[in-house]
């Protein structure tokens, strides 16, 4: 019998712990947090609002860091990086995906991957018709997102946060304002685009119906992570 060789830890944090607010107001976003998702892992967090979800993709994306503890991505250590080489770094190695796809309206889909490439410093060669094709978007190429449906932006989104190369995907929401057909349609191609591009992807979400495409669950209470969630 061959043993499959491990996929590589694409995130690590180790015993992360995040305050927010001030005095009476301050609170614990993130409790003493460890998590490691392995490139081309589909993990999905679920949780009440509040709960620091929100708090552990921003950490996790390098947007903030914690006030203790460590993370690393791709084997990077984030704490060690100045600010102008942290930006740098996000720039090649994450990408993010939000609720609304969060796209540029005077840019076309197309156009939408090109700004990313040049901004990655991309080949000048790059071409999107193939990434977007393989979001099923290339014939919407010339569209602004102002033509485009919500499932339609979501998969410009996934398809945009792929341009550089990213090693980790953070997903915010995703499905909240699609209706269910679309909303599984969404989900199940970020399934398959991790999966195929060896990308580990977190998805923060409250729409239960969908997890079934991911390959582990996880819950957010209180800045705490939870024991794996079944997903049958």
């Amino acid at each position: 019998m061959t043993l499959q060789t491990p996929a590589p830890t694409a995130l690590s944090i180790r015993n992360a712990m995040l305050e927010m607010g001030d005095g009476d107001s301050k609170v614990i976003a993130l409790d003493n947090v460890n998590l490691e998702v392995a490139a081309g892992e589909f993990l999905a967090i679920v949780g009440p609002s509040g709960s620091g979800k929100s708090s552990l993709l921003a950490v996790a994306g390098a947007l903030s860091a914690p006030d203790s503890g460590s993370v690393s991505v791709n084997g990077q250590e984030l704490a060690g990086l100045s600010q102008g080489k942290l930006a740098a770094f996000r720039l090649a190695n994450i990408g993010f995906v939000f609720q609304s796809g969060n796209l540029i309206p005077a840019l076309s889909a197309a156009d939408q991957l090109r700004l990313v490439n040049k901004l990655s410093g991309g080949p000048r060669s790059f071409d999107p018709l193939p990434l977007l094709e393989s979001v099923g978007m290339a014939h919407r190429a010339s569209n602004r997102p102002g033509q485009l449906s919500g499932g339609e932006r979501q998969r410009v989104g996934i398809a945009r946060a792929l341009v550089s190369g990213a090693k980790l995907l953070l997903v915010d929401e995703p499905t909240a304002s699609l209706d269910r057909a679309r909303s599984h349609e969404v989900v199940e191609l970020l399934a398959r685009e991790s999966r195929e591009h060896g990308v580990a992807t977190i998805m923060v979400t409250h729409d239960h119906e969908v997890l079934g495409a991911c390959d582990r669950v996880l819950e957010m209470v209180d800045g705490k992570l939870s024991a794996p969630v079944s997903v049958a």
